[in-house]
């Protein structure tokens, strides 16, 4: 893409460039995100425990899949400043070097969750049947810990390099294998087992492997090893590339820890109120995934361009470039919310064919359209900050806002066992502060100076 196409007359980076790395983005997250929309409106055809425990049981997973997806963040933000600063070979070095820590912490996580989770979880669920279905999801659902983590690393590289086209072509054979294995081993079809919940955590397992397949042959086929120093096997071992990643990526693993580690809280919190309610804010994530991806695709857009705009020396041009994208990213979202609102039943009835149920939810889902609104402005606003730089402050504006979070959930959802609308109130009030305190940091413009 040439220049006229890259930037407008003031320098920054065009609507045309900021969608060329949104698309694909966007396709890649859409696409995972039908293993989770298949996941739940399988499991939602089988019982509502089963819908419950999945929830419950893919927050726990994906509490620790953020420490890996994390550092490879951290990793993202580095790349595009080497990037930004034409030192590919550095970008190829830091890959590497984020590949050999990932791998080890893989194998130590799947350990560790295998063997403490029957343990622990018992002490954190009531219901015994939901807590008997989530550890046998968490059975399986593990082993997919290795192949995430690597294919963050190669997620990253592309993303951080904005050629991202591939995210889209390794999500779409993630989703097909994932759809077809999870119809097979959910329901025991084309002579597989029938597994139930099992079923669907193993089929995202496999479909995770796949993934990483694809990236590994793409990468060798169509990726200029030498121009990137993935020829130097050396680099995965080196420990100042590491510690300088460590530096950076070590706030983004602490961030989205807590941050999901809270929102498991909040998905104990419900549970206590019953299983139906449970399964009701179930649907509501299931439903709020989707604006929710759109908006993670141009918030990872936005830290990706900011931290190549910055390693390109254009600091000046920051603001005018978070303004396209939040224009871009409003213009997207805003109209899938207002269908969600006016048509709720039609919009619940693709995770479930119960109608008492569908009912029970539709309360959530205005609630849940509100906070998918402010969302959208909190999430570019704090990937913004992470592409300047500042991720220290990013996981102090993380934590503030976490802790006004659990109060509201102890204070509200533990001890006065509102309906599920009311307790989803509580992203209404996490996401109403993290714009505050974005902009508060933002427009002080410490982060003007920051050094990677």
């Amino acid at each position: 893409m040439d220049n006229y196409y890259e930037f407008d007359k003031q320098g920054c980076y065009s609507y045309r460039k900021i969608a060329f790395v949104t698309i694909p983005i966007l396709l890649s997250m859409l696409m995972e995100h039908i293993i989770g929309m298949t996941d739940t409106a399988f499991l939602g055809r089988v019982s509502e425990v089963a819908l419950g425990a999945s929830a419950l049981g893919s927050v726990y997973f994906l509490a620790f899949f953020v420490l890996g997806s994390g550092f490879s963040f951290g990793a993202q933000i580095l790349i595009a400043r080497r990037n930004g600063e034409k030192n590919f070979q550095r970008a190829g070095e830091i890959c590497y070097a984020g590949a050999f820590f990932l791998v080890i912490i893989s194998v130590l996580l799947v350990a560790a969750i295998k063997y403490l989770s029957p343990v622990l979880l018992p002490y954190m669920i009531k219901s015994k049947d939901v807590c008997r279905a989530t550890i046998e999801y968490l059975d399986w659902r593990i082993y997919g810990l290795f192949f995430t983590f690597i294919t963050g690393v190669f997620r990253a590289f592309y993303v951080g390099i904005a050629r991202t086209k591939i995210l889209t072509y390794s999500s779409i054979a993630m989703v097909l294998s994932n759809v077809l294995l999870n119809y097979a081993l959910i329901f025991g079809k084309y002579g597989m087992p029938q597994m139930g919940i099992s079923g669907a955590a193993l089929a995202s397992s496999i479909a995770e492997a796949i993934a990483f397949l694809f990236y590994v042959f793409y990468t060798l086929k169509y990726t200029d090893l030498k121009k990137y120093g993935f020829n130097k096997w050396r680099a995965a071992f080196d420990r100042g590339i590491l510690k300088n990643v460590f530096s950076v990526s070590s706030w983004m693993m602490l961030q989205p820890f807590l941050s999901i580690s809270v929102w498991f809280f909040f998905f104990i919190a419900v549970e206590r109120l019953g299983e139906r309610q449970l399964a009701v804010v179930n649907l509501a994530r299931a439903l709020s995934a989707l604006p929710f991806i759109v908006v993670h695709a141009y918030a990872v857009t936005a830290n990706t361009l900011v931290s190549n705009l910055i390693g390109e020396g254009k600091t000046h041009q920051v603001w005018h470039l978070i303004r396209k994208i939040l224009f871009l990213a409003y213009t997207s979202v805003t109209p899938m919310l207002i269908i969600f609102a006016f048509f709720p039943e039609l919009c619940l009835g693709i995770y479930t064919d119960n109608t008492s149920l569908i009912s029970a939810s539709v309360s959530v889902i205005y609630v849940m359209c509100a906070a998918s609104f402010l969302q959208i402005g909190a999430f570019v606003l704090f990937n913004s900050m992470s592409g300047t730089g500042a991720v220290k402050m990013t996981v102090l504006i993380e934590s503030v806002t976490l802790f006004i979070y659990c109060i509201f959930v102890w204070m509200v959802i533990i001890r006065m066992r509102p309906t599920p609308a009311v307790a989803w109130g509580a992203e209404i009030l996490y996401q109403g502060i993290m714009i505050v305190l974005c902009l508060i940091y933002m427009l002080r413009g410490n982060w003007k100076n920051k050094a990677l």
